[in-house]
């Protein structure tokens, strides 16, 4: 997850800037005191790279533009400590950001920003070469997308005939322990869009990517479906925490 957090440490400079440039003259400025902080950290940033911060700091980068006139630095500090890292801070619910003080909505809308911005980056990444070839990097990607999901989320990533990823799409949300799927509804989608193969991909919010005989089970359906079209089932990934399944290499497709 280090390019996650660095990629969004790099974002939250860009907003950063744009804060700069766009503040109204009739807001009040921010005290001397947090103003010199803003810019010594700024200047580090920019002559040493995202690693010059703490993930504090990132955090109070991030929330410059959000809320410019409070001092951001304990709304850092306190969605560390309720999220356990700068990854947990971004990826958290809207729900339980919006406890945290001082933060808002606005706080909070920036932070799924960044959220949203990291995770195109990191599709791209993997749009941009055959997914088969550069499993490492898909793993990376799925992990941004599902590792911290709180219920279980079934994913199909729709491939070309090289390979490379056309779509990646949500096919259904569930519960913390299951997610209803639909093989009819995954191969119909694949025809509209002209997909070669599939990768069937869910998290587990338990944190243990170990496969269920349920989740064999639909497995097998799935691939019993796309077989009567040509489609090519790949794989199907189970991501934990930190950790993943694949069922191909697992023997179990």
């Amino acid at each position: 997850m280090a390019g996650l957090k660095e990629t969004q440490g790099q974002l939250g400079i860009a907003l950063t800037e744009a804060a700069g440039a766009g503040l109204s003259r009739a807001e009040p400025p921010a005290p001397i005191g947090a103003e010199g902080h803003r810019g010594r950290m700024r200047a580090r940033l920019l002559a040493a790279g995202p690693d010059a911060l703490a993930d504090h700091e990132v955090l109070e980068m991030m929330l410059f533009l959000a809320v410019p006139r409070r001092d951001t630095k304990p709304i850092a500090r306190a969605l560390l400590a309720a999220f356990g890292s700068f990854a947990g801070a971004v990826a958290a619910p809207l729900a339980e950001l919006r406890r945290i003080d001082g933060l808002g909505d606005a706080g909070a809308a920036a932070l799924k920003t960044i959220q949203a911005a990291a995770l195109r980056l990191a599709r791209a990444e993997v749009t941009a070469r055959p997914v088969l070839n550069n499993w490492d990097r898909l793993m990376d990607y799925l992990h941004a997308v599902l590792a911290r999901e709180r219920v279980e989320q079934f994913r199909v990533l729709f491939l070309d005939t090289r390979n490379r990823l056309l779509a990646d799409e949500v096919q259904g949300r569930g519960t913390v322990n299951h997610t209803p799927v639909y093989p009819r509804e995954v191969v119909r989608r694949a025809l509209e869009l002209q997909a070669a193969g599939i990768i069937l991909v869910h998290n587990h919010p338990s944190g243990d990517p170990t496969a269920s005989p349920e989740d064999v089970a639909m497995t097998a359906e799935v691939k019993a479906a796309a077989r009567t079209l040509d489609l090519k089932l790949h794989d199907h990934v189970i991501v934990g925490n930190g950790r993943w399944t694949s069922l191909r290499r697992e023997g179990l497709l």
